[in-house]
């Protein structure tokens, strides 16, 4: 119904057009004439490229920013989609019902939308090693699942660079046959909760496991759970020399996307990276999720807008091109 409304207006503004540029506008036209002039007017809407432009623009994705959920005034107004929390400071795992209760009445009543949490597990829930607490990880995360839950959050980012990082002489493939069973479990707990748990690859910066989206695509492949995803990390993709190739492959995996530049991780337009090719693979591997603003701000304030500013119009660029 959209296009039909589109196309019909085209031929409306062609066939005024036509009107203009006839000789004698005040001459009726013979029934012959005027049937010519909507065959040209139709012809002209086929091929209009306001239609061409109209449809590519029609991709686009929610932007937001990772940061306290108290900051969603400041991203309200500059812009932002919703705000991106951590589970440790928004949901409080180990914390008593009672005293998260009025946190997540708060977030309701002031209409907050926190869409995704990251921040997952705490450095001791080793997810991999000798010292691995898998039972205890589970424990952990089924309460921010329930959490999770009552605010709405339906992705929870893992991350979580201290858990999974596979201590020094402890066998790797080990580690890997640890991480993928705990990847199912964690899948099974957030079931019953509608969230899905999303693995974001980290650079060699900050762990020594999953550090490039293929190696989490493997991980995930291999857990093969419905609420076991990925994160594209733009930031750690660029400081990992990893293409936007590994978002083609991939594919229906991502969930949720996180960036940054690569040199000192600012908001975008601070030194100028360019996202459009890494933008350009999500849109052609259909991506529709969100995308989040995952910086070190010197002053929030003064630079978040900036920094949603420039990426939306990268965003922009990327949706208008065919």
């Amino acid at each position: 119904m959209e296009r039909s409304l589109t196309l019909l207006a085209q031929c409306r503004i062609t066939f005024r057009i036509i009107m203009t540029r006839t000789k004698s506008p005040a001459t009726p036209w013979s029934r012959r004439k005027f049937g010519r002039a909507l065959v040209l007017a139709g012809a002209a809407s086929l091929t209009w490229p306001g239609d061409r432009l109209l449809a590519a623009s029609q991709w686009t994705c929610p932007v937001g920013a990772c940061s306290s959920v108290e900051n969603w005034p400041a991203l309200k107004k500059a812009g932002a989609d919703y705000v991106e929390d951590s589970v440790g400071r928004l949901l409080k795992p180990n914390a008593p019902e009672a005293e998260i209760a009025k946190v997540l009445e708060a977030l309701r009543t002031n209409a907050i939308p926190v869409p995704v949490c990251n921040g997952f597990l705490p450095g001791d829930l080793k997810l991999v090693g000798a010292e691995a607490r898998h039972d205890a990880v589970i424990e952990y995360a089924t309460k921010a699942f329930e959490r999770a839950k009552k605010v709405g959050i339906g992705i929870i980012v893992l991350g979580s660079g201290g858990a999974r990082k596979v201590p020094d002489g402890f066998d790797r493939a080990k580690a890997e046959e640890q991480f993928i069973a705990i990847l199912k479990r964690l899948g099974a707990a957030a079931e019953p909760f509608g969230v899905t748990v999303a693995m974001e690859s980290l650079n060699r910066g900050e762990t020594n496991f999953g550090n490039a989206l293929r190696d989490c695509l493997r991980y995930v492949n291999a857990a093969d759970h419905p609420r076991v995803k990925l994160v594209a990390d733009l930031y750690h993709m660029m400081r990992e020399n990893e293409g936007p190739d590994a978002i083609l492959e991939a594919g229906s995996r991502i969930v949720h996307v996180h960036l940054a530049e690569k040199a000192k991780r600012t908001p975008p337009g601070t030194a100028g990276d360019d996202f459009k090719p890494y933008i350009a693979a999500l849109k052609k591997v259909g991506f529709s999720g969100r995308m989040s603003l995952e910086c070190n701000w010197m002053d929030f304030n003064v630079e978040v807008g900036p920094g949603l500013a420039a990426f939306k119009a990268q965003l922009a660029t990327v949706s208008a091109a065919s």
